[in-house]
């Protein structure tokens, strides 16, 4: 396989995200929720999305692999390049009409992810990047906070339910101890402000991996740290934004398990 040019690849994921926003947002606070087997909601915008995303990726990568959280693994498998896709992350948000929800798609390769984008449909903002390029808001670069008061540094948090299924309670406890500015903004509109460096640090739990390898490849493109943990259901917890902080946050989780 030729050298694979991330840029280009970036410019075609970035219009297959063009096309899932004209799926999405005629349907916004116009939408019936279905759940899935798994309990989690599911939307025709969902669904709309991902068939729109798809049609774009397979098109110009007919080669690379395709995970997508409401069609799941195309016929291409592992081998190779593999595309992961959350066509709307924040499906609870997006369904009563708050506009904290995004697309996810990222490019892996060897199980790494090399190229990530965050969209928000609702707030006009993507975030996109890719190893070695920075990550980019609406074309301007952005980084992670450089803050290290524990006072004086925000943190957030996705649902607390998730710390429950992931079992890492007692992390999520020494860390609201240590963090007195910790809030809920949770999924992609949370991660986003890691990115940004609006808010400092972020824990994340109980990950499927269309929710995780944009966060994991933009973090650090931003200039932070993302550390990935297993959770206690074989899924992902993320602890991802500025190094100093995630280093000294990692430490109240990683003894957990």
């Amino acid at each position: 396989m030729p050298a694979l040019n991330l840029e280009r690849a970036a410019q075609v994921a970035s219009h297959a995200c063009d096309l899932a926003r004209r799926e999405i947002m005629p349907r916004f606070c116009d939408v019936s929720v279905e759940f899935k087997a798994d309990g989690s909601p599911v939307t025709e915008a969902d669904r709309a999305a991902e068939r729109a995303i798809r049609g774009v990726l397979e098109s110009a990568y007919p080669d690379f692999g395709l995970l997508g959280e409401e069609y799941g693994e195309n016929e291409a498998g592992r081998e190779g390049p593999r595309w992961i896709v959350d066509p709307i992350d924040g499906t609870i948000a997006f369904s009563r009409g708050i506009p904290l929800f995004g697309t996810l798609i990222a490019l892996l390769v060897d199980d790494e992810p090399v190229l990530g984008i965050i969209d928000l449909p609702a707030l006009d903002e993507r975030y996109v990047g890719w190893t070695g390029a920075g990550c980019h808001r609406n074309g301007r670069r952005v980084r992670v906070s450089d803050r290290t008061d524990p006072t004086q540094c925000l943190a957030s948090t996705g649902d607390r339910v998730c710390f429950e299924w992931s079992g890492r309670q007692a992390g999520l406890k020494r860390m609201t101890a240590d963090l007195p500015l910790l809030r809920t903004y949770t999924d992609a509109f949370g991660h986003s402000m890691v990115l940004s460096g609006a808010v400092d640090v972020m824990v994340d739990c109980d990950l499927n991996p269309w929710d995780a390898a944009a966060t994991q490849i933009l973090a650090v493109e931003a200039g932070g740290a993302c550390v990935s943990l297993t959770s206690a259901r074989n899924k992902l917890d993320l602890i991802f934004g500025n190094p100093a902080l995630v280093e000294r946050v990692a430490e109240f989780f990683e003894a957990d398990h």
